[in-house]
């Protein structure tokens, strides 16, 4: 269960990377996070929700971006051959059962701490 936990968390990274987001404190060298704090310069790190919405919209870009490839290879395009319409396809259709996937732990974990007793 942790591999797969460490999968999601490692695309969902990969993906915010591929929307250009900074990387969280968390991921910085020490040296310029604790720089960053010795000079007091708080170093701005992405909230969860600007880190979700740009692994959405990750997700949306590459399932447009598929079926554009495939819509291409329909028509005859020389540029759009098989091998890359694959790729996007299986990358799109990954991309989204990770999204699928982070949601269904979302789900459990709000639905985890509105039951528990007070």
């Amino acid at each position: 269960m942790s591999h797969s936990i460490t999968s999601v968390l490692s695309q969902i990274r990969t993906l915010q990377n591929q929307v250009g987001q900074t990387a969280p404190i968390a991921d910085l060298p020490r040296s310029n996070a604790i720089q960053g704090l010795a000079e007091g310069n708080a170093v701005a790190a992405p909230s969860f929700s600007q880190t979700l919405e740009g692994a959405i919209k990750g997700v949306n870009e590459a399932q447009q971006k598929s079926g554009q490839l495939a819509a291409a290879f329909e028509r005859g395009d020389a540029n759009a051959d098989l091998a890359k319409v694959m790729v996007a396809s299986q990358q799109s259709s990954l991309a989204f059962r990770a999204t699928v996937e982070v949601r269904n732990r979302l789900v459990q974990a709000y639905q985890d701490v509105m039951n528990m007793p007070l």
